[in-house]
């Protein structure tokens, strides 16, 4: 007679309990089990009072229904064997099966071993088949599979229902390879057929394993064996075929199913919306409330469609199904509470979320971690910790893993450093620093604080390190204004043996397009080619990305039309792109075709339009814009309304950007500056220090780029002074440090007012390098100066960090030439000649009626060129017999005065004006727009014709904007 597997050793149940099992031996001997019993500790008896009160059977069950009473239901059981009382042995029988279904339920392994020493030492149930069936059962559920396997390796014969047994318990707890090995011996070493029982649980393992081929194979042998008509078996090949991602078989064998219950509409809904077919999943809903069955949805079904709404930010969807859950009174229940306020979080409605948060009685470790998601998304870095520290005071339920992983998306600035090294120190309390993910998601969280070091040294600390540890490393670096590192890192991941994946090849190419380095950017397209990897959208927007910020335009052009599904950020990013590379009328284009395409923008799509329409300072077109995100209810964005004050004010409209600042309903930082920057850019100094002070009384902390605004604005309007006072202010009293543009804002500021001496010194103790910016701006002041001594010296340092750009002989030209050094502008003129540069020509354009018209310095080859003359001609005239003289120093050539004369009137801005005057009415206020300097020339003129025909003009150079009316201009000749 056989031996049943006696319950093993305390120290095995310890082992194994807490950790998954490794692959099983299945040598393991019925002896061993024998040696193991005589270490098991029995359960002490204890008094109870119950048990002549009513049957065994009758208070068992009773005890069943709670764990902490099933230690007293194996005391009762073990009372009636010590006292030989005389039971019904069915009874007996009953009550111990019920005692192992509750010991699994309950997961009490304790007790379970309990009654299976019962069972082994009793000689009337050690081979029961019902009980050591159960057994097998109840160790599985009890997550202890190995003691299971023990059981079953101990019988001398196996029933199918064991044998079911066992497979299914293995595929409860994951070891989907065991399971099939299992059903393999069960087919090749048995006479046993696998009935409705045995394929779910064999189908279910396939799919842990991803194995669609395998669960192709079992899916014909359920048809082989006539089982396909089963509807446990039809769910789960429906859930098989879905995890796998085959959707079209998943939707065959819906399809074929005569029968279906709740689980079958369940399954297929899942399927179609963990493979993004949301619509699908959607209307399958419906189709299931409209059925013959009249199915009523459970709590699977709404916890199953809900995260189809928040995939899809479908608020109002998400709202139906709340109402539909109320109604059911499923809203109650802990899973379908935890998938609503997950769904309000995802669709930006955090108050919602809360309030059911908050509502909630019964709150467990997923309604903590889904409310500090949705906090963490949003942002709110101190929400997030609140509710986290609140999570560990107020509540049995502690920070796992995932909190951990929610919170850490929140540590993004040096600010948040503190916070990142207390979820740190937490982590390695509980030991979450093993798990691969946290341990990835830390490196990260410390590369975005700016701490790379620290980031090095976790990764260091990662023994087995996976792509994905690399990847966080490597990520960091690229993001993190260390792409060279990010390429070195690159370098040792391949020499330790792994390929790289997509998310590596995406910060690749992103530090590739950091450093502007085409060539290496070009390798990795080819890896990409080679390996099938360039369809990838993820990728293709990554290549976008590089090849426009190399300035290849026409290349990432190409990429963007191969796409076969061009996704809003693909337009968005070529878009932005064009726009980067002074492309603003392609950026427009493109913006067109992609509405004309059907696609929806965004806020990032309009923001890119209003930045184009700020190149061309196209006031009409951007007003068009205006009234689209009006209308598309994208101007109450708080980026896109800083877009357009910055466009208004670009476009001349300083008025117009002002009334769009007044009515932002809510004002930051990037309002402020952004309409302090267009004051400043037009010369209203006074303004914007009176705005810089507002701000300040509404509690705004100015930043850099706040400084950048007011040194701007102090340079253009001559306020020295005051600029030198808020430089220093931003040091000592607002503890900003100032970069390269503040100090290039200082040396401008200090050049026009002719203080060249205090502008060098500046330069000179700057603690960083002064950049090409800086140097040609001390020189342009040079020439306004005729300060030749020290133009020399700045040109040396201009020509030894830029020796091939044509501007800077330009300059240098000019100094000379304003001088009267004309031997010296013609050895420049011949250098330029010989290295092969060519001076931009001065290019003027207006936009009227929605068109653009561009002008070139002396080219008469317009339409209608002869009429512009004309005009020109007659405007002189009036503006001669009100003092206009032309000055011919504007003419930086070496010809006659009446030569220099010819050149001035050729000039590109006085062309735009008389086509203004031309095509516009009276009193129509004229925008010119210029690639270079307005001339002095050009600039007397200017103010003239404005009183002369009783229009104001507004021309915008290279420089700063300036408004001419009734012969002033708003820069008052500081320019």
């Amino acid at each position: 007679m056989a031996l049943v597997a006696h319950p093993p050793s305390a120290f095995l149940h310890h082992h194994h309990h807490h950790h998954q099992p490794p692959l099983i031996n299945r040598k393991t001997t019925p002896q061993r089990l024998k040696s193991s019993l005589s270490q098991t500790t029995s359960v002490p008896l204890t008094n109870t009072s119950t048990k002549y009160q009513l049957p065994l059977l009758q208070q068992v069950t009773s005890l069943c229904q709670s764990k902490q009473n099933l230690p007293q239901a194996l005391t009762l059981l073990q009372q009636q064997n010590s006292h030989h009382e005389t039971l019904d042995s069915p009874q007996q029988k009953e009550a111990m099966g019920l005692l192992l279904q509750a010991c699994g339920r309950h997961q009490d392994i304790e007790t379970g071993r309990g009654v299976h020493q019962m069972v082994a030492s009793s000689t009337l149930f050690h081979d029961d088949v019902v009980l050591n069936t159960r057994l097998i059962t109840m160790y599985s559920m009890c997550g202890s599979p190995l003691d299971s396997h023990l059981v079953f390796d101990g019988l001398e014969k196996k029933n199918l229902f064991q044998w079911n047994a066992m497979i299914s318990g293995y595929s409860r707890n994951q070891l989907y390879e065991d399971a099939l090995m299992t059903f393999i011996e069960l087919v090749s070493e048995t006479e046993f057929k696998p009935d409705i029982f045995t394929f779910p649980c064999v189908i279910k393992a396939c799919g842990g394993i991803l194995d669609v081929g395998l669960g192709q194979g079992v899916h014909g042998m359920a048809v082989k064996l006539g089982l396909l008509g089963d509807v446990f078996v039809c769910n789960a090949l429906i859930a098989v075929y879905g995890k796998c991602g085959v959707v079209d078989e998943a939707v065959k064998v819906f399809g074929f199913m005569s029968e279906k219950n709740l689980v079958s509409w369940n399954s297929m809904i899942c399927v179609f919306s963990e493979n993004g077919f949301s619509q699908e999943s959607l209307g399958l809903f419906r189709k299931m409330i409209e059925c013959e069955e009249s199915l009523v949805p459970d709590v699977a079904s709404l916890v199953t469609i809900m995260p189809v709404c928040a995939g899809e930010g479908d608020v109002e969807m998400g709202m139906v199904f709340h109402g539909l859950a109320v109604k059911l009174g499923l809203n109650k229940e802990l899973m379908v509470n935890n998938v609503l306020i997950d769904m309000y979080s995802k669709c930006g409605w955090l108050s919602q979320a809360k309030s059911l948060f908050n509502k909630g009685d019964d709150k467990n470790v997923v309604s903590w971690n889904t409310m500090i998601g949705g906090f963490s998304t949003e942002g709110d870095t101190r929400g997030t910790f609140d509710l986290l520290r609140k999570m560990q005071v107020e509540e049995r339920e502690k920070a796992n893993e995932v909190t951990i992983l929610n919170v850490l998306p929140v540590c993004l600035e040096k600010s948040e450093l503190l916070y990142l090294k207390e979820l740190h120190g937490y982590s390695i309390r509980h030991g979450f620093q093993y798990d691969e993910l946290v341990a990835n998601a830390f490196v990260a969280a410390y590369a975005k604080c700016g701490l790379l070091c620290s980031a090095q040294l976790l990764f260091n600390g990662i023994e087995n390190k996976t792509v994905s540890s690399w990847n966080a490393l490597i990520g960091g670096y690229a993001q993190n204004g260390a792409p060279r590192n990010a390429l070195e890192f690159y370098l040792q991941m391949k020499n330790s043996g792994l390929e790289p994946d997509r998310f590596s090849v995406g910060s690749l190419l992103l530090a590739c397009s950091h450093l502007k380095s085409l060539h290496f950017g070009k390798e990795i397209h080819g890896y990409l080619l080679r390996n099938g990897l360039e369809t990838d959208p993820f990728i293709v927007i990554s290549l976008l990305s590089l090849y426009l910020h190399c300035g290849k335009s026409a290349t990432a052009r190409v990429l963007f039309e191969e796409m076969e599904d061009k996704s809003l950020v693909s337009w968005n990013a070529l878009i932005a792109g064009y726009l980067q590379n002074g492309l603003p009328d392609e950026a427009l284009v493109l913006f067109r075709q992609m509405l004309s395409n059907g696609i929806q923008p965004d806020e990032i799509s309009i923001n890119s339009v209003f930045g184009a329409c700020s190149q061309l300072s196209a006031l009409r077109l951007g007003k068009e814009a205006h009234c689209y995100a009006l209308k598309a209810f994208l101007a109450e964005d708080i980026f896109v309304g800083c877009s357009i004050i910055d466009m208004y004010a670009k476009s001349g409209c300083i008025e117009q950007s002002r009334r769009v600042f007044d009515k932002l309903r809510e004002r930051d930082v990037a309002s402020w500056n952004a309409i302090i920057v267009g004051y400043g850019f037009h010369g209203y100094g006074k303004e914007a220090l009176e705005l810089f002070g507002k701000m300040q009384a509404f509690g705004q902390k100015p930043d850099v780029f706040t400084f950048v605004g007011i040194l701007m604005a102090c340079s253009h309007s001559g306020l020295v002074e005051d600029g030198l006072k808020h430089f220093n202010q931003m040091q000592n009293f607002h503890g900003l440090t100032p970069k390269l543009e503040h100090y290039a804002c200082v040396v401008d500021m200090l050049g026009r007012a002719g203080r060249l001496d205090e502008s060098l010194r500046l330069i000179n103790e700057m603690p960083e390098e002064p950049d090409v910016g800086i140097w040609s701006s001390l020189l342009s002041s040079c020439r306004t100066y005729s300060a030749l001594d020290i133009g020399r010296k700045v040109a040396e340092k201009l020509f030894e960090l830029e020796p091939n750009k044509a501007e800077n002989y330009v300059l240098v030209s000019n100094l000379y030439a304003g001088s009267g050094k004309w031997d010296d502008v013609r050895r420049v003129r011949q250098r330029m000649r010989e290295i092969g540069l060519q001076k931009d020509a001065g290019r003027s354009w207006i936009e009227l009626g929605g068109k653009v018209y561009s002008f070139l310095a002396g080219n008469n080859s317009f339409t209608g060129s002869k009429e512009i003359q004309n005009m020109w001609r007659r405007l002189e005239e009036k503006i001669c017999k009100m003092g206009y003289k032309p000055n011919t120093d504007s003419v930086v050539h070496e010809l006659e005065e009446d030569e220099k004369i010819e050149v001035l009137r050729g000039h590109s801005e006085k062309l735009a004006i008389s086509l203004g005057l031309l095509r516009t009415s009276k009193g129509q206020t004229l925008r010119i727009n210029k690639n270079l300097r307005i001339c002095v020339d050009c600039h007397n003129a200017a103010k003239l014709i404005s009183k002369a025909v009783e229009r104001e003009i507004v021309v915008r150079d290279n420089k700063r904007f300036h408004h001419f009316r009734n012969g002033f201009c708003s820069c008052g000749d500081y320019w």
